[in-house]
């Protein structure tokens, strides 16, 4: 029996497309499990207890190589809220809301996350070290340039920090308290010092980062109600709206 020239013809038509619909479904069912595992801080930049999380337990990720497994999603806003107006009021005064936009601006302006990290990672030891006022002294360690003030001066620091703001108002269920993070859209709540073992546990065992078999001979962190302990934390609404005399001239200095 002949087959009919025009169903050749429409074979030899079809196949091209055939061998490649294949070539595209294979690979995404073996790298699924390579995939990174995203990891987002709501934080705000005076928060002792953010820096803390940044400078002593965020940046071991850095340290230890897991961050090639990870999408680490910095996002400057915590426990500020706008008034009816439109003027932004955050909880630890206006030297944060200048820091939190000055961070959110060097996010970006620096894509790259070991960029960023490193000028925000400067900023909260300083915090720590009660010396936020020598913010400025950041941009030289961390090795970049001074664009951040600009984008804070021409406003667009304003719109980044708005996106920031929508961002976190949107998180489900609502924050309570900063730091607050979330893995793989799983917040964490008072877990959230234990973020290492969420993230290698978001892997299949045999594509488990090498990092993961170190940090998991590691002590965790137990804040269960037996403990009776509780992670220091800010909470939403919390009466920390300092008045710092820095602000004026912090806002109007020039790095």
């Amino acid at each position: 029996m002949k087959v009919p020239r025009p169903l050749i013809f429409c074979f030899f038509l079809l196949l091209p497309l055939l061998l490649l619909l294949l070539l595209l479904v294979a690979p995404t069912s073996s790298s699924s499990s390579s995939e990174k595992v995203t990891v987002s801080l709501y934080y705000e930049a005076l928060c002792p207890y953010c820096a803390d999380f940044i400078v002593n337990h965020l940046v071991k990720i850095f340290q230890t190589g897991l961050i090639s497994s990870v999408d680490l999603r910095m996002v400057p806003w915590g426990n500020a809220w706008i008034r009816t107006d439109g003027t932004v009021v955050c909880q630890h005064g206006d030297d944060e809301c200048f820091l939190n936009t000055i961070e959110a601006c060097t996010i970006a302006l620096y894509p790259d996350v070991a960029q960023h990290f490193r000028f925000i990672d400067c900023i909260e030891q300083l915090t720590l070290e009660s010396r936020h006022n020598e913010w400025a002294n950041c941009f030289q360690i961390a090795g970049l340039g001074k664009g951040p003030v600009d984008c804070y001066s021409n406003g667009n620091g304003k719109s980044i920090e708005k996106k920031f703001a929508m961002e976190t108002d949107k998180l489900n269920p609502p924050h309570r308290f900063v730091p607050w993070v979330v893995v793989n859209n799983q917040p964490l709540q008072e877990d959230y010092l234990n973020f290492v073992d969420y993230i290698c546990r978001a892997f299949n065992e045999d594509a488990k980062p090498g990092a993961c078999t170190s940090v998991s001979a590691r002590s965790t962190y137990d804040f269960s109600e037996k403990n009776n302990s509780l992670p220091n934390v800010c909470y939403v609404g919390e009466a920390r709206n300092l008045s710092l005399p820095l602000v004026t001239k912090l806002r109007n200095k020039s790095p």
